[in-house]
């Protein structure tokens, strides 16, 4: 009795899954309101890196001779200030002082309430129960009281008062990295690393953090609207930026001065901070439902 022997059929590859950022990427790409707002900031974040190019004018250069005057004054597209500066350029200028505040309001953010939600989440016991106290002892201040009492402490500044935002908006990211590391602990890939030998810092490295940062980061988009909206509020009191500087903020601030004079001159840096602040926060909320699997299973 013979019996045939058949040549196995030939293995196909088979591509790896795409990766989470990859597949959040993708839906956001399919999305027009995600891809409008990128766009928007994307030209935004470039007239603000070209504003000593675009600027028709030295945002400080005073010129008593065209004071106050309105939008489409020759030479003036958005019109001049109380002391005759051109406030297409200070808005141009303004536009990098309030985006890197923005940026470094929620870099101080994550660099503190990343580093204590993981500790919470993966510590636990007596160091989670600490941390956490302190943490809800932090969210019990209303948080612009809680901004002004730090700017006041560190002196009035740019710098200062966006380390000041940035200290109030970390305990949510704390508590947000906290919540995401006690869910993936419960993963079963984390309990197989642990058989094999996986402990401190190579499993946190390797499997906690690159698997619960995601959603902190999504939460970092939404962030940077506050923290544009707590600057321009700062600004606005006076402890922000200071004068002859320019932001939002305080041309918002020397604007109202004027309102019943010159009432329009706040639309350019009021359309800026709002028209902003929701490109951020429409930008966050659809890669939040990009990477939520109600949404997904639903799309």
């Amino acid at each position: 009795m013979s019996v045939e022997i058949r040549p196995a059929a030939p293995t196909t590859a088979v591509a790896p899954p795409p990766t989470a950022t990859a597949g959040v990427l993708s839906r956001l790409a399919r999305d027009p309101r995600a891809v409008a707002c990128a766009v928007f900031l994307l030209v935004l974040v470039a007239a603000a890196a070209l504003a000593p190019w675009l600027a028709p004018h030295d945002p400080n250069a005073q010129n008593y001779e065209v004071i106050l005057q309105p939008a489409g004054t020759p030479g003036y597209l958005l019109g001049s200030d109380d002391l005759g500066r051109d406030i297409l350029s200070r808005l141009l200028h303004g536009a990098r002082a309030s985006l890197l505040a923005s940026v470094l309001a929620v870099g101080v953010a994550l660099g503190i309430g990343i580093p204590l939600g993981l500790a919470a989440g993966y510590l636990g016991g007596a160091v989670d129960m600490a941390l956490m106290r302190v943490i809800d002892t932090l969210l019990s201040f209303p948080a612009i009281i809680l901004a002004i009492g730090i700017t006041a402490a560190l002196q009035p500044s740019l710098v200062n008062s966006m380390i000041a935002v940035g200290i109030v908006f970390a305990p949510s990211v704390a508590r947000l990295m906290r919540a995401q590391v006690l869910a993936v602990k419960e993963e079963p890939y984390v309990d197989a690393a642990r058989t094999f030998g996986s402990r401190g810092g190579y499993l946190v490295r390797r499997h906690l953090l690159p698997n619960a940062i995601q959603p902190v980061l999504v939460q970092a988009s939404l962030l940077l609207s506050h923290a544009l909206i707590a600057e321009a509020s700062l600004s606005f009191l006076g402890l922000g930026v200071q004068p002859p500087g320019s932001s939002w903020g305080s041309m918002l601030a020397r604007a109202y001065t004027f309102i019943y004079h010159a009432p329009l001159q706040m639309l350019a840096p009021g359309i800026a901070i709002v028209a902003t602040a929701l490109a951020f926060t429409v930008l966050g909320d659809v890669a939040q439902r990009a990477i939520d699997p109600k949404f997904r299973r639903t799309a």
